[in-house]
């Protein structure tokens, strides 16, 4: 959808493609239905993926149906599909993740008056806030899939429940706001519709900012009705969907509003740390310090304030888990796991993190020097599919960012690393050991496909280089 301007004569024909298009929006809704309820995630991996491929599969069909849309009915087709698509999100638990349960503990415990960061769930200090929906109690109850045990007959929903909280004071704010607006006993339906506000309020920036942008609204359906959002932001609640949302307003007001751009991707980085990594896309052609401190002191203030209240009041560190989880997750042992798949295929794994820092070194280079500052989730975009495909990892809801970074852009082909995540995390043994591999191998593959399918037809693919420095304007 990052295409040349049509000619008049090249206006796609009214034709039944609205309705085509909305009959695949309904196949796809109705096909994400099992793919929210299906207990498959435990017992037949290889049948959910099923479920998952139709989903991309019927995705892939509306879009390409949607080009053939008349513009004037191209929005109202993108939003209804969103509303379906979230709407499909509600329709069952959460299936893939359990990490809602701990933002809503990590809520109820913020409403009790203690920090978050003080006590793990496990911690009998907190025996007084435990309920039967979170701490489940009895042998069959705590026989569950992803259970794990507390005390003697009592087990819990929350994962690692020996470890302190790793979620930064944005989403901590976000759990305790949820908490307190929830009327009792919603349970996980409170952050699962929160999970869906987001998501539509992505939908609505991204059909804002490309309209500012002049560009073609198509783009944005590539966020709204994609089968990551239904699972990831919206049936599993993760709190990425509030981060993808400032991130991506963070995005449109930068290149006019330097300051308040960065006090939103303070905000982002504040709800969930990833979005650190679209910073060199918002820098592209800066050549003054003045311009980069413009954006990246009120982003530091912003992180730095929001941290602020927990450090005043915890008496245990406010990052909880987060060097615990690098180590567990592999990302400082580049020989465990499915961490750095790529680069173990063709370097010694002791090179495998030299060769991230280089290789991302030389891509920020790059989108700073010949960035767009007008389009900087171009730039953003090179930057974090880049880290995607160098690291690998292994929770398909961080790809999220990234397709929203595709719905602002419209590189498609960077959407096979978000489906690569997704296989790579719901079906780690489909492959064998090589499954990590194999697909973001694929989704590697499909990157320089469309880098080259771009550059054969004349059509730009990514930043292209610019003279002018950014923000010439004063602040």
């Amino acid at each position: 959808m990052n295409e040349p301007p049509r000619r008049p004569h090249d206006r796609p024909r009214r034709g039944p493609w609205t309705a085509v298009t909305a009959l695949l929006l309904a196949a796809l809704a109705a096909v994400l239905v099992p793919a929210v309820r299906d207990a498959g995630y435990f017992t037949d991996p290889a049948g959910l993926i099923r479920w998952y491929a139709a989903a991309w599969a019927l995705f892939g069909a509306a879009l390409w149906s949607l080009r053939r849309v008349p513009r004037r009915r191209v929005v109202p087709l993108v939003l209804a599909g969103a509303l379906a698509v979230a709407a499909v999100g509600l329709a069952g638990p959460p299936l893939t993740s359990t990490d809602s349960f701990r933002y809503a503990w990590d809520g109820r415990v913020q409403a009790a008056g203690i920090s978050p960061y003080d006590h793990a769930p496990a911690d009998p200090a907190l025996r007084g806030l435990r309920d039967g929906w979170l701490f489940p109690r009895g042998r069959a109850a705590c026989a569950e899939p992803d259970r794990a045990a507390v005390e003697p007959g009592v087990c819990t929903r929350i994962n690692r429940p020996a470890a302190h909280t790793i979620y930064p004071p944005v989403a901590q704010g976000y759990f305790a706001l949820v908490h307190v607006l929830s009327p009792a006993g919603v349970r996980h339906k409170a952050l699962q519709a929160g999970g869906a506000l987001t998501a539509l309020g992505v939908t609505g920036v991204l059909l804002l900012v490309r309209r500012r942008a002049g560009a073609d609204p198509r783009a944005a359906a590539y966020w709204a009705w994609c089968p990551a959002v239904a699972v990831e932001a919206v049936n599993d609640a993760h709190v990425d969907g509030l981060a993808v949302l400032l991130s991506v307003a963070a995005l449109g007001v930068v290149v006019r509003r330097r300051a308040a751009g960065g006090v939103l991707f303070g905000l982002a980085v504040a709800a969930k740390l990833l979005p650190a990594v679209l910073l060199p896309g918002a820098l592209a052609g800066v050549r003054r310090w003045r311009d980069a401190a413009a954006l990246l002191l009120p982003a530091a203030a912003v992180v730095g304030l929001a941290y602020l209240p927990y450090v005043l009041v915890s008496r245990s560190s406010v990052f909880g888990y987060l060097g615990g989880y690098a180590e567990e997750e592999g990302y400082r042992d580049p020989g465990a796991g499915g961490r750095y798949a790529l680069l173990r295929l063709v370097l010694p794994a002791s090179w495998a993190v030299p060769a991230v820092v280089v290789g991302m070194a030389a891509v920020v280079a790059y989108v700073w020097w010949r960035g767009d500052p007008l389009r900087p989730w171009s730039g953003a975009l090179t930057v974090t599919g880049t880290a995607f495909l160098l690291m690998t990892p292994g929770y398909s809801w961080y790809a999220l960012l990234l397709v929203a970074l595709v719905a602002l852009d419209g590189r498609a082909e960077w959407l096979g690393v978000a489906a690569a995540g997704a296989v790579a995390y719901v079906a780690p043994r489909l492959l064998g050991g090589a499954t990590v591999q194999v697909v973001y191998g694929l989704a590697a593959a499909a990157v320089l496909a469309g880098w080259a399918a771009r550059a054969g037809r004349g059509v730009r693919s990514g930043p292209p280089r610019v003279a002018q420095p950014m923000w010439k304007e004063s602040p």
